[in-house]
């Protein structure tokens, strides 16, 4: 590994004013993703998640801390990162091709050219045939493959994911996640992604880090010690249903959330 698409979020503090009262959203969160690692980031409704992945994508400025990829800082240096947020985005007076080449074109690569890369992607990735069709015509699953197509082209070593199939059913959910591993597998990128599913995170991820409730800041970073490639099998394993408890615990189980963040941040420091 040469470091590239290594991310390190240290002692990141947020801190903003709502009716005259200074509000904590995040306190003293440290992250470490290695280059190429699938991580997601799991924790109670209002954590601070989308917070952390605003900071990181240089869009919110932190109240104290660091972020850094490949060695450089990134606070306040929006584009270095690819993010895709829930929604997908798409804006329906374009086609899918134009809205899938849109970040291309926003860097200033001729729109000949963006075509030329984005069109063997559509047909590699499940959407040849719908390259003149607009937004409204694809449902909710093939929205999500075009906007996450759009990030990739972004071209950035780095993607971070905000719950993008958290609107779907569980079906379709199921189908865009082992259409996801496939594409990260493919492009090798540094994923890292936001989850309010247990189930999600633990069957698409290297790592994942527990967050406790606002203040956000990390109660435990836990390794998946399932291999892959995985099956929708390994999600009844007994591995999983082990894994999945432990999790379930974490966030529940304030007293042992304490502790764990404790020393997960004491482990990051050192």
């Amino acid at each position: 590994m040469n470091g590239k698409g290594k991310v390190e979020v240290t002692d990141i503090c947020k801190t903003y004013r709502k009716d005259d009262m200074n509000v904590t959203s995040l306190s003293h969160v440290y992250l470490s993703v290695e280059e190429g690692r699938f991580v997601s980031i799991i924790g109670p409704s209002g954590c601070g998640k989308s917070t952390l992945f605003n900071i990181m994508a240089g869009l919110l400025l932190p109240t104290s801390g660091e972020v850094t990829a490949d060695g450089k800082s990134i606070i306040g240096r929006a584009g270095y990162v690819g993010y895709m947020l829930q929604k997908d985005m798409l804006l329906p007076w374009r086609t899918i091709e134009d809205n899938i080449i849109l970040g291309l074109e926003i860097r200033g690569v001729p729109k000949k050219e963006a075509l030329a890369r984005a069109l063997p992607m559509m047909e590699k990735y499940g959407l040849k045939g719908f390259e003149k069709h607009h937004p409204e015509e694809l449902s909710g699953g093939m929205r999500q493959r075009a906007a996450l197509l759009r990030t990739l082209l972004y071209d950035r070593d780095i993607i971070l994911l905000d719950e993008p199939f958290g609107a779907l059913d569980a079906q379709t959910r199921l189908s865009m996640q082992n259409w996801l591993l496939e594409i990260w597998q493919d492009f090798g990128k540094t994923v890292l992604f936001v989850t309010h599913d247990i189930d999600e995170a633990i069957y698409l991820s290297d790592d994942i880090y527990v967050f406790s409730a606002r203040p956000g800041s990390v109660r435990a970073r836990i390794t998946v010690p399932i291999p892959r490639p995985r099956t929708t099998e390994d999600m009844t394993s007994p591995k999983f249903m082990e894994l999945k408890h432990e999790l379930i615990g974490l966030l529940y189980d304030k007293n042992s959330g304490v502790q764990q963040s404790s020393r997960e941040e004491r482990r990051m420091r050192a």
